[in-house]
C-alpha cells in the first residue's frame, strides 16, 4: 500500500517482480520509458512486466495497491543465497570506495 500526497512521484524506477497497480483514492499519471503515459483514478489497474521502467506520479492524494509476484523475483536480493549477498556486498563496498 502507498500513499501519496497531490504531485508527489515514485520517479523512474523498476521492479524484479511482475507488477500490478491499482488504484484505490485518488488519480494518477503512470509513464513507462518507452514514453506510453495512461491517467485515472478509482479502478485504474496497470501492469508490469519485470524489469520494465515506469514513473507514477500523483494528479490528486492517492493511495495505491501494488501487487508484486513471485515474490521474490528472480534478481532481487531476497532471492539470493548467503553467499549471493555477501558477494554483492563486497562489490558494492569495492564501487564506493
Amino acid at each position: 500500500m502507498l500513499d501519496l500526497a497531490a504531485g508527489e512521484s515514485l520517479a523512474d524506477h523498476e521492479v524484479h517482480e511482475r507488477a500490478w497497480l491499482i488504484v484505490l483514492d485518488g488519480e494518477v499519471e503512470v509513464t513507462t520509458s518507452a514514453g506510453d503515459s495512461v491517467g485515472g483514478g478509482v479502478g485504474l489497474l496497470v501492469e508490469f512486466a519485470p524489469a520494465e521502467r515506469h514513473g507514477i506520479v500523483a494528479s490528486s492524494a492517492a493511495r495505491l495497491l501494488l501487487l508484486l509476484t513471485p515474490w521474490p523475483g528472480d534478481g532481487h536480493p531476497g532471492a539470493m543465497t548467503i553467499r549471493q549477498k555477501l558477494y554483492t556486498r563486497r562489490h558494492a563496498a569495492k564501487r564506493a570506495a
